[in-house]
């Protein structure tokens, strides 16, 4: 299962962010458990300085902008097949 945070107060991206997670989950058939961090105080703990940020199996992958749907996709693809290798 893929572990994704989304780090934001609340803003438009932060939020557009975690319906584009939840959109590429669905489209690709990706067994997904999402979390969102909404308390600034605890965004440095994860080293985000910059919001959106994002966060997938304990990698971050992106901060302080929102990515394209297909570069979302391979990150979200390729965090499954490592999961998938690596339980193997």
């Amino acid at each position: 299962m893929l572990k994704v945070i989304v780090l934001g107060p609340g803003c438009h991206n932060c939020l557009l962010l975690e319906r584009m997670c939840y959109d590429v989950a669905a489209e690709n058939n990706l067994d997904m458990q999402l979390e969102k961090v909404t308390d600034w105080r605890k965004f440095a703990d994860y080293g985000i300085m910059f919001t959106p940020g994002l966060i997938i199996n304990g990698k971050v992958v992106l901060s302080g902008k929102l990515p394209t749907k297909n570069t979302l996709t391979h990150w979200m693809l390729e965090a499954a097949r490592q999961l998938k290798n690596s339980n193997v």
